[in-house]
């Protein structure tokens, strides 16, 4: 169960000042939980800093790195090519990271419990390249090519450098987190509250 300590907090839902609110719905057990996907990472060859841990819960982003210039991301699904992204980067994200990077990209928000995953380009040159939602059972290939030897991966907060021969397989992890949700709580709420949807002094009459 999430607690917000921070700013946005769409995952930690209770606030400081409902700690005692939330943890007496816990011990009523007048809470539900949401099954949260999670994202794997496969690279060949392996990268060592992903190692032990190869999964993301929010996004798995590709970046370019100590440079101006753009990469390429070639990216396939289930083995058919789809589009070569000319961009600073490509995220992608699950439900839980989609109001996160991939929103602040104009990617599109998606309930936890869709079965879905989001590509979403980072300031692509390609101007017609838009986010697109795919299913999470599909398998992503990327190959990247810069003019700079290497690139960054990142998952969630971890981060490491790739050489960009390397190739890179994601797909949905085989388990998922489980989040409480205090029965008082709901995402659409949340969504309202975080991002002030219906804020306007023209709905105060309605």
């Amino acid at each position: 169960m999430g607690i917000n300590t921070g700013r946005l907090g769409f995952l930690a839902i209770v606030q400081k000042n409902e700690i005692e609110q939330a943890i007496e719905l816990l011990l009523n057990n007048d809470y539900s939980i949401q099954e949260r996907t999670l994202l794997e990472i496969e690279t060949d060859p392996k990268i060592k800093a992903f190692e032990e841990i190869d999964f993301a819960l929010n996004e798995i982003t590709i970046a370019r790195r100590n440079t101006t210039s753009m990469i390429g991301v070639k990216t396939y699904l289930n083995g058919e090519y789809l589009t070569n992204y000319w961009a600073d980067g490509l995220i992608i994200s699950t439900p839980t990271g989609s109001t996160g990077y991939s929103l602040s990209c104009e990617g599109p928000v998606i309930l936890p419990d869709s079965k879905s995953i989001v590509i979403t380009p980072i300031a692509p040159h390609n101007l017609n390249a838009r986010p697109i939602v795919i299913p999470d059972e599909t398998i992503i290939e990327l190959e990247v090519s810069a003019r700079e030897k290497d690139f960054l991966i990142t998952l969630d907060s971890r981060i490491a450098t790739a050489n960009k021969k390397i190739k890179i397989k994601i797909r949905k992890a085989p388990f998922t987190i489980k989040s409480i949700l205090p029965n008082n709580e709901s995402y659409l709420k949340t969504l309202r509250s975080k991002l002030l949807w219906g804020e306007d002094t023209r709905n105060e009459s309605l």
